[in-house]
């Protein structure tokens, strides 16, 4: 977080003069930088929330009420911006914000949460019930809640970057959870011929593949390769390096988002290979901690939920970094803690906060797939124990 307010403060002046010089706006130079500075604010507070002042079980007692409060607010903000609200707040033909004068809020950033405590919960019960894998039991209502979920964010909102952090979330929690490989297989199959058709059918999409093709294969530059173009030069010109804080000249203008989904680049250019080298480590380092919790972890659910979070952050490093070195379309997703904007922290912190929460109630010894459900509610640390009585 502290990295990402670096940039945005150097880049913020920047972004804030495109914007009033292209579209007649009136942002103050340090505009950006204090909405990213207030939204740095709101998710320490949710983190320490997370960890601290909320008891997970709390939580996960209102998974169901929580995911369809979620789906209710996607189908909401889809009824509205079809009718042309206000309430409504819409950029590049895409409505996929609330906005509530003060402050926008992205319902798709509360439906990612929404739905690992509600796959963590189905999937416990019925591995619990024995029924992972049955058609009416299981895959019915699974298939009803992801499908309405996948529909809402992808088709309505046209957000495909959180399609593919909700399809992450949903395999990496069914690969953990005791289906057999064999359905995993099948359904994993089954949603790549759905992905390919659903780019085939859209003129946006496949014009998106179309010029991922044409910089895998180092075509000539056009205007549908101007965004990677821009990114990878920017990559480039920041050498081992970097050019410095402040110096970076793709933030003038010609990246576009570059303080969004763009702002990986703009930390190549500004901080080089060496600095890119630090922040993977520092995302790295998260990434393998969290799974380090989920394996000492001896509740199934809790287990779950850990997974869902370690997908959800997973998917968005990677697909935002490919994109940006041009080894998979883009397709505008965030990157977590550095990326400006206030609901994606908001809630990748909140999740954080909650595995940090689970990381006091862990085994001293790596746990088993089959000895969870002997192990549930033993093997706590010390740390743990007083955590209970405290």
């Amino acid at each position: 977080m502290i990295i990402g307010l670096v940039v945005i403060y150097a880049i913020g002046p920047m972004r804030a003069n495109v914007l009033n010089s292209a579209y007649g706006a009136n942002y103050d130079s340090n505009y950006f930088f204090l909405g990213q500075l207030r939204s740095v604010g709101l998710s320490l507070i949710a983190f320490f929330a997370a960890f601290k002042w909320i008891p997970y079980k709390y939580v996960q007692k209102f998974a169901k009420p929580l995911m369809i409060l979620a789906l209710f607010m996607s189908i909401l903000l889809w009824l509205l911006a079809s009718s042309g609200s206000s309430l409504a707040k819409c950029e590049l033909g895409q409505c996929r914000w609330f906005n509530l004068g003060f402050i926008s809020f992205q319902p798709a950033e509360f439906l990612k949460i929404a739905l690992v405590f509600y796959l963590a919960d189905f999937l416990a019960r019925k591995k619990e019930e024995g029924t992972i894998g049955d058609i009416k039991d299981f895959w019915l209502p699974l298939a009803v809640v992801c499908g309405a979920s996948l529909a809402l964010v992808v088709v309505a909102q046209g957000d495909l970057g959180t399609g593919v952090a909700l399809l992450a979330i949903i395999f990496g929690m069914l690969l953990v959870s005791g289906l057999s490989m064999h359905q995993f297989a099948i359904v994993a199959l089954a949603t790549v011929v759905l992905a390919v058709g659903s780019i085939i059918i859209s003129p946006h999409r496949r014009e998106r593949v179309e010029t991922w093709f044409i910089t895998l294969s180092g075509g000539e530059s056009s205007d549908s390769t101007y965004h990677v173009d821009n990114a990878m030069l920017a990559i480039g010109v920041g050498g081992l390096f970097g050019a410095g804080i402040g110096n970076s000249v793709q933030a003038t203008g010609y990246l576009p988002e570059s303080i969004n989904d763009s702002v990986f680049a703009i930390m190549g250019e500004t901080f080089g290979f060496v600095g890119l080298f630090i922040i993977l480590a520092i995302f790295a380092t998260l990434l393998l901690r969290t799974l380090k919790v989920a394996e000492y972890t001896s509740d199934p659910e809790n287990r779950l939920v850990i997974v869902g979070v370690f997908s959800w952050t997973l998917a968005q490093i990677v697909v935002n970094i490919m994109a940006m070195i041009g080894l998979v379309p883009v397709t505008g997703i965030t990157l977590p803690l550095l990326s400006y904007g206030g609901t994606s922290m908001i809630f990748i912190a909140f999740a954080l906060g909650l595995v940090l929460q689970f990381s006091c109630y862990t085994s001293r010894e790596v746990i088993k797939d089959e000895d969870i459900s002997s192990r549930r509610g033993v093997g706590r640390t010390y740390n743990s124990r007083s955590r209970r009585n405290s």
